[in-house]
């Protein structure tokens, strides 16, 4: 038995002539991955605060995918909402989106990406999949003693390095079933383009799902916003730096509440939502708020239609080496974002573990005082970077 754990954070020759994938429809088709996935977590933990890099995750799963084949494929592609997109196409599209993104580092906002490979000593990667992956993904590739006491700390220095220290570990130990681990981090810190005063955050009320409030600092702002008003919430987007990147805070009706915006949230309906902001005077209060977040999404995954992939008797991953058999274990992941006055730091890590075998004149007043959804998207590709809930605040450290 034989486990290749893939780790995806928030930081080969071409084979075809086949035009690449559009950067702005591979960015739809993890966004369209995120929300559903975001809406599986959202039902188990109604409750919690969510975290998530749809980017990250659906990064590592479809680096995974090249060494996938059959039906094995075709079940994780569809998972990925990439179904009928060849490799040819896909993988120089993801390079492609790639560097779409990293372009849109500037001095207040930095961005940063980065994947990596780390194989058990003896594993031998088939050439096209070990070149496909350093090529179009610009993959670091180690092999590793995995019987070494310091191996799991060695790649979760990678870890630490790629986040800034934001997510320091995300393998606790190394088993004998651990063939490899394929790593793709994110970190972004951006500053406001129009920072919060701290003179006006003050300390005041957040209403819980249970009726129950907590004390917040909340951080206060006014003056001309691109805002939304749509079914049952109120939307605004707060831009960082030259504004290629942005926060979307979204805030459900008090009657609705979360759930109910939830069930609206896809792909669809985001496009449509995005073309009505338009710029309008407001003011707006947000809590300071910090989420640590970490999940096995397997069984997530599983529920969306990847439960193949995770089968050891049938998974077929031959595309990626010819021995041992392998299988997904578990698909983990980690994330972290801290949002205050000045602006926003966030970081992600999945871990894929695999196993052998018109304008009104009118204002608006935003109060963020009850759970609310948020996220943060890069406006030239439409890259959903970073999604999640707020439910409950965390308490300052």
């Amino acid at each position: 038995m034989c486990t290749l754990l893939l780790l995806s954070l928030f930081s080969s020759p071409l084979r075809g002539a086949n035009p690449p994938v559009a950067p702005e429809l591979l960015a739809a088709a993890k966004n369209r991955f995120g929300f559903a996935l975001l809406n599986e977590l959202a039902a188990v933990q109604p409750a919690e605060n969510l975290l998530i890099s749809p980017y990250s995750i659906a990064t590592a799963l479809t680096m995974t995918a090249n060494g996938a084949a059959s039906e094995t494929k075709n079940v994780m592609l569809k998972t990925l909402s990439l179904s009928g997109i060849r490799t040819e196409e896909l993988n120089p599209g993801e390079k492609n989106l790639l560097d779409s993104l990293i372009t849109a580092r500037r001095n207040d906002v930095t961005l940063e990406i980065a994947n990596s490979i780390w194989a058990r000593q003896g594993i031998a990667f088939k050439s096209a999949f070990r070149q496909e992956l350093q090529h179009f993904y610009s993959a670091e590739l180690f092999t590793l003693d995995f019987n070494s006491p310091d191996a799991a700390s060695r790649i979760n220095s990678w870890v630490s390095r790629r986040t800034h220290d934001k997510i320091r570990s995300i393998i606790s130990r190394i088993n004998p079933e651990h063939a490899l681990f394929l790593i793709n981090a994110v970190y972004f810190k951006g500053k406001w383009q129009q920072p919060f005063d701290p003179q006006l955050t003050a300390e005041d009320v957040f209403y819980l799902p249970d009726n129950r409030t907590v004390r917040v600092q909340m951080m206060h702002r006014s003056g001309k916003f691109s805002y939304f008003a749509g079914a049952g919430f109120e939307a605004v987007e707060l831009p960082y730096g030259q504004g290629k990147i942005s926060m979307f805070l979204l805030l459900p009706e008090e009657k609705t509440g979360l759930p109910a915006l939830l069930k609206q949230l896809t792909m669809e309906n985001w496009s449509a939502w995005r073309t009505q902001f338009a710029s309008r005077q407001g003011q707006i209060a947000l809590p300071r708020f910090q989420i640590e977040y970490e999940q096995s999404l397997k069984p997530a995954l599983s529920r969306l239609g990847m439960e193949l992939a995770f089968d050891l008797n049938r998974a077929n991953f031959s595309a990626m080496c010819s021995q041992p058999r392998l299988a997904i274990g578990d698909v983990k992941h980690k994330s972290f974002i801290e949002v205050n006055e000045e602006g926003t730091e966030a970081a992600a890590v999945t871990s894929v573990e695999m196993v052998m075998t018109a304008i009104p004149v009118n204002t608006f007043n935003l109060v963020f005082n009850r759970p609310f959804l948020f996220l943060i998207q890069d406006n030239t590709t439409g890259t959903i970077l970073f999604i999640g809930t707020v439910v409950h605040p965390a308490p300052e450290k």
